[in-house]
C-alpha cells in the first residue's frame, strides 16, 4: 500500500470517472486503474463498483476511502509540522469562498499573504455554501470562508468578523428620503435579490421576512448571482437591494449617497473560516486567518454580533 494508491482512490471517489481522476493526478488512465487494482488485490476487497456509471464505491470501499483521506491528511500534517519546526511555512491550502465575499475580501489580503508566505500555495474557488460544505467533507478543499453559523457538528467554525448589512436605494424610491431604515420599510416588490442557492439571498429573506410577504406586485422578476448586477439595476431603475459592508468599500461618493443604514440593532452577518474538526493544516489556516484580520478595515473588526442574520 502506498500514498500514491490512496491518492488515486480518493481522486476516483471525487470524480467518479477513471480518465478524469487520472488527469487530476497527472497520470495516464491505465496507470491509475492498475494501481487501484493492486490496492484492491492487496486489501482483498473491491473498493469500486465498476458496473455502475459513474463508478461508485462499494460499501466497504467507502470506508477504505474515508480512512485513506484521514491517512493523507495526517501525512500532510506531519510534513507541515516538520517544515514549521525548521522555521518554514509551506504547503498547499485549498479554499472555497462564497461569491458574495470573494470579490470584496480576496483583494484585501491575497497579495500580502503571497508576499509573506511565498512557499504556501493558495488554491481558491468560488462556491455556494452547500458546495463548500460538500467539498470539505469530500476532501476536495481544506477550508471555507463563508457565512455562519452552519450548525454542522463535524465542522469547526472560527469567526473572522461581523459584516454590517446596508441598504442601497434608488433616488426614485421613498426610502431615499430616510436617514435610517427598518426592515419593515422595505417593499418586497421593489427588492432586487440574488438567485436561489445563495446564502445571502436567504439572509435577506430572513431579514425582510419575505417568506411571509408576496411579490405579486412586480411585473418583472430578475435574479442574478452578482451583487454588482443588483447594484446596477438599482442605479438604472427604481428599487432597493441589500449590500454587505465590504461591497461598499471604495465606492465613489455618488454611490455612497445611495447607502442607507438600518436602525439599531444593525443586522450583521457572521463571516467565518471553517474546517473539518479533524483538520490538520492548522498552521496554514492560522496564517490565513491572521492575514485576513490584518487586512480588513478596523471598523469591520470592531463590529459585534448584535443582530446576526441566520442563513
Amino acid at each position: 500500500m502506498t500514498f500514491i494508491q490512496l491518492e488515486y482512490i480518493v481522486a476516483l471517489d471525487r470524480f467518479r470517472h477513471f480518465t478524469t481522476a487520472a488527469d487530476h493526478c497527472h497520470v495516464t488512465q491505465p496507470t491509475l486503474s492498475m494501481q487501484v487494482h493492486k490496492l484492491e488485490d492487496e486489501l482483498g476487497v473491491m473498493i469500486f463498483d465498476r458496473s455502475k456509471q459513474p463508478v461508485i464505491p462499494t460499501a466497504m470501499g467507502a470506508e477504505v476511502i474515508s480512512m485513506a483521506r484521514n491517512i493523507l491528511a495526517q501525512r500532510d500534517g506531519l510534513c507541515e509540522l516538520i517544515e514549521f519546526k525548521k522555521g518554514i511555512l509551506t504547503g498547499e491550502l485549498r479554499i472555497g469562498i462564497i461569491p458574495t465575499l470573494a470579490p470584496y475580501l480576496l483583494p484585501l489580503f491575497i497579495q500580502q499573504f503571497a508576499q509573506q508566505h511565498a512557499r504556501v500555495k493558495l488554491v481558491i474557488s468560488e462556491m455556494t455554501t452547500d458546495r463548500i460544505v460538500h467539498a470539505l467533507k469530500e476532501g476536495a478543499i481544506d477550508a471555507g470562508i463563508l457565512v455562519t453559523p452552519l450548525q454542522q457538528r463535524d465542522i469547526r467554525e472560527q469567526v473572522l468578523f461581523y459584516e454590517e448589512m446596508m441598504v442601497y436605494v434608488s433616488k426614485k424610491n421613498a426610502l431615499y428620503q430616510k436617514e435610517y431604515v427598518l426592515a419593515k420599510d422595505i417593499d418586497p416588490n421593489k427588492l432586487w435579490l440574488l438567485e436561489e442557492g445563495h446564502c445571502f439571498r436567504s439572509q435577506i429573506e430572513n431579514l425582510c421576512e419575505l417568506r411571509k410577504q408576496s411579490r405579486t406586485g412586480s411585473h418583472f422578476d430578475y435574479e442574478t448571482g452578482s451583487i454588482e448586477t443588483l447594484r446596477r439595476m438599482v442605479d438604472i431603475n427604481d428599487g432597493i437591494t441589500i449590500l454587505p459592508e465590504l461591497a461598499t468599500l471604495n465606492m465613489p461618493a455618488k454611490q455612497l449617497q445611495l447607502i442607507r443604514k438600518f436602525k439599531n440593532p444593525v443586522p450583521v452577518r457572521e463571516v467565518s473560516l471553517v474546517v473539518l474538526r479533524d483538520f490538520v493544516k492548522k498552521r496554514l489556516t492560522d496564517a490565513l486567518r491572521e492575514s485576513i484580520l490584518k487586512a480588513i478595515p478596523e471598523k469591520i473588526r470592531k463590529n459585534r454580533s448584535s443582530n446576526v442574520i441566520a442563513i
